[in-house]
């Protein structure tokens, strides 16, 4: 994966130098290009690495050069199409449609309360497994355009436990009308963050699937909440 920071303090040729190999001793780090100029530097890793690690290898908050996630962009390459990069989700997408057809399809019909409580099942339990995954990387990155995590850091362990249970849930078919209403709200506060960021085309990488893919952040991510939250709105008015 390569992500591109906000890097400031460097004033010359020297600045560039020092914090390139600086950055380059970390073990995760396969390459590095710095700017002084645009005050930024991109940096390709095997695995995600959190901001206080990276700003370590600078030397510490007290350095000079001062490593922040405000201008983090996924660096996508313009030969990948857009099936090629959206694959993970469209694949999970796929799958979780199938077995919910396949589930609820009884008497040669489709029981259409059942076939969205298994696809809402299956996709907050693939989702939250992926988050889980690495926790920590899903939430330093889900911080970067939630509302509620940019303030409170530690919504983005929560919100993913919160998906945990509610794939739980939904599979189990437990309190389907506060299960609904929960899922109601927690997906309407997380489209809010996820409209900011592609209404003012910040290219920054969707949290959707944790720290483990490569994905940006587009209309992508707010068609799959604006399906979370069409279904449980849906859910509740038919019960």
């Amino acid at each position: 994966m390569t992500h591109t920071y906000q890097l400031t303090g460097m004033t010359c040729g020297g600045c560039e130098n020092k914090v390139k190999s600086n950055l380059l001793v970390l073990p995760e780090v396969t390459s590095v290009e710095v700017s002084k100029d645009t005050n930024s530097a991109t940096i390709s890793m095997d695995q995600h690495i959190g901001l206080d690690k990276l700003q370590q290898a600078l030397g510490g908050k007290e350095s000079k050069y001062q490593i922040s996630a405000t201008l983090h962009s996924e660096v996508i390459e313009q030969s990948k199409s857009w099936v090629e990069t959206y694959k993970p989700i469209l694949l999970i997408f796929g799958y979780v449609t199938a077995i919910a057809l396949i589930s609820s399809w009884q008497g040669n019909a489709l029981d259409f309360m059942i076939f969205m409580r298994i696809f809402m099942a299956g996709f907050f339990l693939t989702f939250s497994f992926f988050k889980l995954l690495n926790l920590k990387g899903f939430a330093e990155s889900y911080a970067m355009y939630d509302i509620v995590a940019k303030k409170f850091s530690a919504w983005g362990y929560i919100y993913a436990l919160i998906e945990l249970g509610l794939g739980l849930s939904f599979a189990l078919n437990l309190s389907p009308a506060i299960v609904n209403w929960i899922t109601l709200i927690v997906m309407t506060v997380s489209i809010l963050g996820v409209l900011e960021s592609v209404l003012n085309k910040k290219k920054i990488q969707c949290a959707c699937l944790g720290a483990v893919f490569n994905l940006p952040m587009s209309t992508v991510t707010i068609v799959e909440d604006a399906i979370m939250i069409a279904m449980s709105a849906t859910m509740l008015v038919l019960m």
